[in-house]
């Protein structure tokens, strides 16, 4: 059932996004909360959040302008090499997941960062990437799996370290976006959908 609208309030900058206001505190603590109690309020759904990305760190699999599909789900439903959304202090992050959740917490690191990131808390978990539209076409959960890992991070490095390489690349995928059907005045949405369970 669809939630309610709001502007865009999910954005990666870089690494992190940037808490440089108290509206972007409020909006991250926001994300943050809802995503953390959807499960509580309804166990046989998953809250569902869009939001366009505007950092490069998640180079080539995710690009500026993409909008990103982040739907909230258990630690122990996403495995390593999975693209997860998790707060630190006000800032939210996506990033792909190195190490599996544990009670010690989970390490992430952009595609074309050139480190991992610190240590997240086992409780700044928040959910994982299942869709993404880029140029105006749409890609589900399989892409974003362990299996396309390797390729990604191997060509992120590469973009990380070659900046003429890096820019020319932006400036292809900006055409190709700009040059799409898209509007590229999104606006974040959510929805609740029912989860199948499965009895064990």
């Amino acid at each position: 059932m669809p939630g309610g609208r709001a502007k865009n309030f999910l954005m990666q900058e870089d690494t992190t996004i940037p808490s440089t206001s108290n509206w972007n505190v409020v909006r991250s603590a926001l994300v943050a909360d809802v995503m953390r109690r959807s499960a509580d309020f309804r166990p046989d759904a998953r809250l569902t959040v869009y939001a366009e990305i505007r950092g490069e760190s998640m180079l080539p699999t995710l690009w500026p302008g993409d909008v990103a599909a982040i739907e909230s789900c258990s630690p122990a439903d996403a495995g390593p090499g999975e693209i997860i959304l998790a707060v630190r202090d006000t800032r939210l992050v996506l990033h792909r997941l190195l190490t599996p959740c544990s009670a010690n917490g989970f390490i992430l690191c952009g595609d074309s960062a050139p480190a991992s990131d610190p240590q997240y808390p086992s409780d700044a978990f928040l959910g994982r990437l299942v869709g993404v539209v880029t140029a105006g076409r749409t890609a589900c959960r399989p892409a974003f799996k362990s299996g396309a890992a390797p390729w990604s991070r191997t060509l992120g490095v590469v973009l990380c370290h070659c900046g003429p390489l890096r820019r020319l690349a932006l400036r292809l995928h900006n055409r190709r976006r700009t040059s799409s059907p898209r509007s590229s005045n999104f606006e974040l949405t959510a929805e609740i959908s029912s989860v199948a369970r499965s009895s064990r």
